[in-house]
């Protein structure tokens, strides 16, 4: 990206959060209590205030403007804050030329200028002022035409023209009203501009919705309005004039202590609105990405921003490692501890203390089993039962963590039955019952059943005697490790128990040849089920007739005799009756022909497959079937 997409970029979110800002207070301000206020003052009888309805509207009206300030495209945003300064400058030059009258009134000097000094300051610095105005007023507004922007010079030119100071004071009026009409004008001009602009933005939208959807828009409105970079900057705005106000109305310094609390207490004070808490929400993201961006270069350093494939085991890796570990140990206990200390608990500071609480029950488990692996890293044998261990750690801080979140949803549950109901703690703790409670629930419940699937089906394989273990002289083909003890596969390979039930973890086939591992009770299901399809198919084969006669009973409607034996397959004509004959009573066929008889069979859609005929089964009542099967093709 280059310094202008760059810039263009800033821009981007510098232009957009005014009206972020605008929204805020609009949410913060209370008209009702206004008005409240307005009645009890001396503006009761100011003509503005008299119009209550009017007023609420216009806060109505405030919420749309600032909504489409929001939304409008980047070069419509930079004019209209060009046409909002080229404004500001025209009042600035009117300010100056009031300010320079004022002067000129109270001095009661009307000789000619260049006689006293203190005149000649005063109209050098006006002139020079308003000239500066007029030319940033040309320039903003992309003309050459500055005389367009010079009526409040006219007073200037007056006192030039030894003018009387009061016909001067009649001058700036004039002057301030040509101002007027010209700004009047040129909104007149460009009247229907908001008009056609959301035309044109409203056949844009529809389009997009009939060609790609509702979500591509979104995606599309979400990228061009930058909202995570967006929101920070206006919630990290309103962090820093929230310290700013604090220490501009302090005198004294402020000790450690003080400083704490003044961080949390304007963290606190920032997050009073929808859009400041949404705001957190994204600037805490993206801290959070820069800390992990820091603990990565912090463990790997350089190489965690190069694809490098090499592994660097030394001691100082393993000391980065566990001090970070210990460094995540501590400080969210501190941080729950502090917070605890300086704020009466509340659901909102539970879910931020549970947060650090489970953070450290992550980092304890972690460690646990990074110890348990170095032992086993020094160990000459492995531990057998490591991964039962490792179940069983893992089991444990989740069910804390569990417990723990379940304390929080029922805290909150009681805090909005019998206390205070809002909206927003009614949606954060149903968010947090489905996300920390029911998912980690049903991610513990699966796991426990894939664990128990895979004891299962491990128990129900055979165990190798040293006779096979001798016989097969082989290591274990996913650890690599000798094989003292082995489990055998339906098909025959050989595997350790722990190592083939960490795999039954991930897929139920065999490591090597990818075959179906199935529990006892599967088996016996499975070949039941294998050998009743295949006695009936067997059936169907020796008597069609018959199974036309089953068909015919177990459906509930009858089917005609002739219609029914329009459905039976014939027997191919240009095969004689004798050969036909002679093939059923033929003997068992050879290994070969057993081999086509079964690439033929997998023509058929649905009928069986290859792992249910053996050999042994294609006796006389397949070959039939074969010469059915060629004759069709």
């Amino acid at each position: 990206m280059g310094a202008k997409e760059k810039l263009e970029a800033m821009l981007n979110v510098a232009l957009r959060v005014p009206s972020i800002m605008l929204l805020d207070v609009l949410y913060r301000w209370d008209v009702s209590s206004f008005f409240q206020q307005i009645q009890r003052s001396s503006l009761n009888n100011n003509p503005l205030f008299q119009y209550k309805y009017l007023a609420l509207n216009m806060h109505y009206v405030g919420y749309i403007l600032s909504v489409v300030l929001l939304t409008l495209p980047r070069q419509h945003l930079a004019k209209l804050y060009l046409y909002f300064v080229a404004a500001l400058l025209l009042y600035a030059g009117h300010q100056i030329s009031r300010d320079y009258v004022r002067s000129e009134l109270e001095s009661g000097y009307e000789g000619p200028m260049y006689l006293e000094p203190l005149s000649l300051n005063r109209f050098i610095t006006a002139f020079v002022g308003q000239l500066v105005v007029c030319t940033l007023c040309s320039c903003v507004m992309k003309t050459k035409q500055i005389w367009l922007f010079s009526a409040h010079m006219i007073p200037l030119l007056a006192r030039l023209c030894l003018v009387p100071i009061e016909t001067i004071v009649v001058i700036n009026k004039f002057a301030m009203i040509f101002t007027g009409l010209e700004v009047l004008y040129f909104l007149a001009s460009n009247l229907l501009v908001p008009f056609n602009l959301a035309k044109s933005a409203y056949r844009e939208l529809v389009q997009v919705v009939e060609v790609y959807g509702l979500l591509a828009l979104g995606m599309s409105l979400w990228n061009q309005l930058v909202v995570p970079v967006l929101f920070m900057v206006f919630w990290l705005v309103l962090f820093a004039l929230q310290i700013y106000t604090y220490f501009s109305t302090r005198d004294q310094p402020t000790s450690r202590e003080r400083l704490i609390f003044l961080f949390l207490t304007s963290i606190a004070e920032c997050c009073s609105t929808p859009y400041s808490l949404l705001g957190l929400v994204f600037t805490v993201s993206f801290v959070a990405l820069g800390v992990l961006t820091l603990c990565k270069f912090y463990l790997q350093g350089y190489r965690a921003f190069m694809n490098d494939p090499n592994m660097n085991r030394s001691l100082w890796k393993h000391f980065r490692a566990v001090s970070l570990c210990l460094f995540l140990l501590v400080f969210p206990s501190y941080m729950a501890y502090m917070i605890c200390q300086f704020f009466h608990m509340d659901f909102w500071l539970l879910i931020i203390i549970s947060s650090s609480i489970l953070t450290s029950l992550q980092v304890l488990g972690t460690l646990f089993i990074y110890v348990l692996f170095m032992i086993e890293e020094f160990r000459k044998e492995p531990v057998e039962n490591m991964d039962d261990v490792i179940y069983y750690v893992n089991g444990t801080y989740r069910l804390l963590e569990f417990l723990v979140a379940l304390c929080v949803v029922a805290y909150g549950v009681s805090e909005t039955v019998f206390g205070e109901w809002t909206v927003m703690g009614s949606m954060i703790i149903f968010i947090h019952s489905y996300y920390n409670v029911w998912l980690r629930a049903q991610l513990g419940w699966k796991s426990f059943l894939l664990r128990r699937d895979a004891v299962n089906k491990i128990k129900s394989l055979p165990t190798a005697t040293t006779e096979q273990l001798e016989q097969h002289n082989d290591i274990c083909s996913i650890c690599y490790q000798d094989m003292n003890s082995a489990v055998i596969t339906p098909c025959s390979h050989f595997f350790h128990p722990g190592c083939l039930k960490k795999w039954l973890y991930v897929q139920e086939t065999c490591p090597l040849c990818h075959c179906q591992l199935k529990s006892l009770s599967q088996q016996t299901t499975a070949e039941s089920g294998t050998s009743s399809n295949h006695t009936g198919e067997q059936q169907i084969a020796v008597n069609p007739a018959a199974a036309g006669e089953v068909s015919r009973t177990e459906s509930g409607n009858k089917i005609p005799d002739a219609q029914h034996s329009a459905l039976e397959p014939e027997p191919p004509t240009d095969v004689p009756d004798a050969e036909l004959q002679r093939s059923i009573e033929e003997p068992k066929a050879s290994s070969s022909q057993d081999e086509d008889v079964l690439n033929n069979f997998e023509i058929l859609d649905g009928l069986t497959t290859k792992e249910t005929l053996q050999p042994e089964a294609l006796s006389v009542k397949a070959v039939p079937q074969k010469n059915y099967v060629c004759a069709d093709i």
